[in-house]
């Protein structure tokens, strides 16, 4: 059975979480991360040297990157109604899930250390105005794309990028400022309370 690595409090194993459910996957997880069994140990430094969850096995095999392992997840057990096989259908996905990971993560990263962790090395004013501001550009951008679609972030279906995405947009509700309404964002939220895994793994009261 597929073994997840990980508490399930993190954003990124909640990505896997989600993942399993739209497979309908079975998985067995073990609890590693901060408050549990440490990920700076030998043993699971030796399944992710960069000492992050999650990490996968599955049998023999051990991924980490949590976009990644989704994608493998799809890949591997029937997930292409998530993951297209033709390249065409796929960019679009690969996109999103990319962006979700690089311009949108980079974004938030201050403001919500800052006003949800209560980081005390995250509480310059300016700074976090300065993320609220480029989050709140980039929920610009990803309100745009939906109301082009009408529907999910890769298209008129739901993708695998709507698991990262999801996430990122339960973070921007979750994380207290004076919000700027995007009524296609607020829409897309609605939308995806009807897939599977997403009272438990997305709007569960986690940011």
């Amino acid at each position: 059975m597929l073994k997840i690595l990980g508490k399930a409090s993190s954003i990124n194993v909640r990505k896997v979480l989600w993942t399993c459910a739209e497979l309908n996957l079975p998985f067995e997880r073990e609890d590693w991360g901060t408050g549990f069994q440490s990920t700076q140990t030998p043993e699971f430094l030796s399944l992710n040297p960069n000492g992050l969850v999650p990490v996968i096995k599955d049998a023999d095999f051990v991924l980490w990157e949590s976009n990644t392992i989704i994608r493998y997840l799809a890949s591997r057990y029937d997930g292409a109604h998530l993951y297209p096989a033709d390249p065409l259908m796929r960019a679009p996905v690969d996109q999103w899930m990319d962006w979700q990971a690089t311009d949108l993560n980079r974004s938030w990263s201050y403001a919500f250390l800052a006003l949800v962790r209560q980081s005390a090395v995250h509480q310059a004013e300016k700074a976090i105005a300065t993320s609220i501001a480029s989050w709140t550009a980039h929920m610009r951008i990803l309100n745009g794309q939906l109301r082009a679609t009408g529907a999910f972030v890769a298209g008129k279906q739901f993708s695998l990028a709507d698991i990262p995405v999801g996430l990122s947009v339960n973070r921007w509700f979750s994380t207290p400022f004076e919000h700027t309404q995007f009524p296609a964002v607020s829409e897309y939220f609605e939308r995806l309370s009807e897939r599977p895994g997403f009272g438990a793994y997305c709007a569960n009261g986690l940011p």
